[in-house]
């Protein structure tokens, strides 16, 4: 059971950076528990305002149903009450709303709908599926705005004017007109995240529009790189954001883009850089090649001191 209210919660992701970690798999790609637990706990010696289990990054589309709760239940357990854990939660209406009561049970606080799987669907289609989540839960919502579940500020006015548990709209579009329509319309009714592809890119822009937070999914290997760059953003220090973006994500993005599905795959290639090896990415995702491995080493060595990496070694 959650311990605290969505509208709490919600209030607490706007007010910092928030991460996804990565799921830890053997070389049969089955789950560690306490791997994956363990890197829990050492993100959680950094200043987080909310851990986003079996999300995006930690692979929430090559689970199996049951596999999302295992993962879930584990955060739950290894952050024991310290940041609110929202959960994954998506496919189809029938498995979202399983997923999202599962979560409750597991004592999750929210849960991020990502995008139902495949199909394609109208603004009544996507708000009943949307509806039917929120209603099937006490948990907190957040929407994630993204690919083939794109709503217009027209249909999330009405889906929150019915469900006061829709709490969050995380942006995954990177349509500026879209999200200053949603904004000018919402205001504070919601928190609002930004949930684009390394997401630091966005950040300052995003910031003027009242998004206030982001999900980094860089957090996995540079943690203190990414609160430092999230605090600069939120200095609206344009000067040292910009240093961020030229020294390492640019060039970092230049790299994953690379091959498609490396969003995730760069990411554990990042764990294992430095020396935090989480395992093997599910297929149908695929690994970088030993050179590309060797930039991403190169790129993590420019913005990280050697004593910095030999702590994150352990």
């Amino acid at each position: 059971m959650s311990r605290m209210s969505p509208t709490e919660m919600a209030r607490q992701l706007g007010g910092g950076l928030l991460s996804f970690p990565v799921t830890h798999f053997d070389d049969q790609h089955q789950f560690l528990e306490t791997p994956y637990r363990e890197h829990c706990g050492w993100m959680l010696e950094r200043d987080l305002a909310g851990l986003f289990a079996a999300g995006g990054t930690g692979e929430f589309f090559s689970l199996r149903p049951q596999e999302v709760g295992q993962v879930v239940r584990a955060a739950v357990a290894e952050t024991a009450g310290k940041i609110p854990v929202i959960a994954g939660c998506g496919y189809g209406t029938a498995i979202a709303t399983d997923l999202a009561r599962d979560a409750e049970a597991a004592g999750a606080d929210g849960v991020l709908l990502l995008p139902p799987y495949l199909t394609n669907a109208t603004q009544d289609g996507l708000a009943g599926h949307i509806e039917a989540v929120c209603r099937s839960t006490k948990l907190g919502v957040i929407v994630y705005n993204r690919d083939n579940a794109i709503i217009n500020e027209d249909t999330l006015e009405q889906l929150c004017d019915r469900n006061p548990n829709l709490v969050g709209f995380k942006d995954g579009v990177g349509d500026l007109e879209l999200m200053m329509r949603v904004y000018a319309r919402m205001g504070d009714r919601l928190t609002y995240i930004g949930g684009l592809p390394t997401a630091e890119t966005f950040a300052l822009p995003y910031l003027e529009m009242g998004v206030t937070t982001y999900s980094s999914a860089i957090f996995n290997f540079l943690p203190e790189w990414a609160l430092s760059f999230y605090k600069s953003v939120r200095a609206r220090d344009r000067e040292a954001v910009m240093i961020g973006l030229r020294d390492f994500v640019l060039p970092y993005i230049t790299l994953r883009n690379r091959g498609k599905g490396y969003a995730v795959s760069i990411v554990k290639a990042g764990m294992k850089a430095i020396g935090r090896d989480a395992g093997p990415v599910r297929l149908p995702l695929t690994e970088l090649t030993p050179a590309e491995f060797g930039e991403l080493q190169g790129l993590i060595a420019r913005v990280q001191p050697g004593d910095q990496r030999r702590a994150a070694a352990g």
